[in-house]
């Protein structure tokens, strides 16, 4: 169903006009005031003290001390705690945002997970043990916190740009690949209720680093006009078609080709498509790609509770290798990329170890939420309010992109300067005060108070808070499913 937005009818599209992108802007800003249907002064107030703050965010008190908000530090912690915040409102407000136009005029989302450490709070529930990367190889470390999954739209050339779409946090009893596909499609949705895809227009291409399950996604996404791209495990194995079945041949028949095992050089076959670019970058970039590969389903994990036989999820599977070393890297090993789509041209390759390179994008943006705007800064014990930071972050990051046209390159004095179009949401930031002087106040003037008298001093504390465990708590109502090899 579509839906419209009375502030994007005469829409930033195109990036120029500072009028028209400050009209946009403050309708933008209108529209999150909307959103905010608890505490939305105090929260819509702490939103513009995290835009406008010269410093790097790195507590919620320190923001009151912002001229943009009015309200004491109470009043801050009390609307991140007790406010409300209408996400879904808030997400058709994002998706209404002119997306990044590419030359293909194909879409491209890019779907990575980041974590929000949390390893003392042991009162905090609904955390599980991420996997974080530590300085040297191989010392990779499992510790507590929230994972947050998120959806953003990429843009072409060199940029550190996106525009996150969604974020969901993932609890203890989540398949993260079906809140990853549910995901997905809501922003599918949304994107499509906007105007931004029409029928006749080419499929929207999602990217997934490794560690997501691309056949299941793919399966699980098949009716929505998108084609799903992701990288491998060097380790992994899969198959061509079966051969047809030959006259007189008993049994039942193949539903399995030849396997390509990606470790050995010895089961590839004379690759479809063979593909050289030269980068500026990169070097020399050389692409195999082999047509209709798929991966052997068992009925475990994720197919264990798949009624009927499994499917066969046919795609492309490209194997990337630099001839040169990357910036700061000696050597670089092949990469192993699979899309969903059978048969790939040598341009459609291409295009998607291409759309693969271009995710590494939203790590800029995981960077900047983090280091600058502070997203995992606050000591929150309520997922609830991890919630509610979590998407005032992502409306600060919408202002900034929707800003960028407007603000002045205001640096450093050790700082060079960027070209005309080329600012970095930093620098869009360092001069979003003033551009914040031009807009119209929507926040109203706080009333007059006094703080509560809090616990007497020298009492103890007879409530203490539940502390909860970490991990996985995921219980089958019904037994398991035996299979063939299980005796009884």
């Amino acid at each position: 169903m579509a839906f419209s937005m009375p502030w994007l009818e005469d829409g930033f599209q195109d990036g120029r006009g500072a009028g028209q992108a400050r009209r946009v802007l403050t309708g933008f800003r209108g529209e999150l005031y909307r959103c905010l249907t608890g505490r939305a002064d105090a929260l819509f107030e702490l939103a513009d003290a995290v835009l406008c703050r010269p410093q790097r965010v790195h507590m919620l008190a320190e923001l009151s001390l912002e001229p943009e908000c009015r309200r004491g530090h109470g009043a801050v912690y009390d609307a991140v705690s007790c406010g409300e915040i209408q996400f879904a409102r808030l997400r058709r407000a994002l998706a209404a945002v002119a997306l990044p136009a590419w030359p293909d005029g194909r879409i491209r989302l890019a779907v990575d997970v980041s974590n929000w450490l949390r390893p003392d709070a042991g009162t905090s529930p609904g955390r599980l043990f991420c996997h974080c990367y530590a300085r040297g190889r191989g010392n990779a470390q499992m510790i507590p916190g929230w994972p947050y999954s998120f959806v953003a739209a990429l843009e072409p050339g060199r940029t550190s740009w996106t525009l996150p779409l969604d974020a969901v946090r993932l609890g203890p009893a989540d398949d993260a690949t079906e809140v990853t596909a549910a995901q997905v499609r809501g922003v599918i949705a949304r994107i499509i209720a906007a105007g931004h895809w029409a029928d006749g227009d080419p499929d929207v291409m999602v990217v997934f680093d490794s560690g997501y399950d691309l056949t299941r996604l793919a399966w699980l996404l098949c009716d929505l006009p998108v084609e799903v791209t992701g990288r491998l495990r060097s380790d992994r194995v899969m198959y061509f078609p079966a051969p047809q079945r030959q006259a007189g041949v008993n049994g039942r028949p193949p539903r399995h080709g030849a396997a390509l095992r990606f470790a050995d050089p010895r089961t590839w076959p004379e690759p479809v498509q063979r593909t050289v670019t030269v980068t500026s970058r990169y070097g020399t970039v050389q692409a195999m790609a082999w047509a209709r590969l798929h991966q052997k389903l068992t009925s475990r994990a994720g197919w264990e509770d798949h009624d009927g036989p499994l499917p066969v999820i046919e795609g492309t599977l490209i194997r990337l290798h630099v001839t040169s070393h990357l910036p700061g890297y000696r050597a670089l090993e092949p990469m192993w990329l699979w899309s969903s789509r059978p048969d790939a041209s040598p341009d459609e390759v291409n295009r998607i170890w291409q759309a693969y390179l271009r995710r590494f994008d939203l790590e800029h943006t995981f960077r900047f939420f983090k280091q600058a705007l502070g997203w995992t800064r606050p000591k929150l014990r309520d997922p609830a309010a991890a919630d509610r930071w979590t998407w005032l972050i992502l409306a600060c990051y919408a202002q900034l992109r929707l800003a960028r046209s407007l603000a002045a390159d205001i640096r450093l004095p050790w700082q060079r300067p960027c070209p005309p179009g080329r600012l970095t949401p930093a620098r869009v930031r360092h001069g979003f005060r003033s551009i914040r002087q031009t807009l119209p106040a929507l926040a109203s003037a706080p009333k007059p108070g006094k703080p509560g008298p809090g616990r007497p001093p020298g009492s103890k504390n007879r409530r203490p808070a539940t502390r909860h465990d970490v991990g996985k708590t995921v219980k089958r109502d019904e037994p398991k499913k035996k299979t063939r090899r299980q005796k009884g």
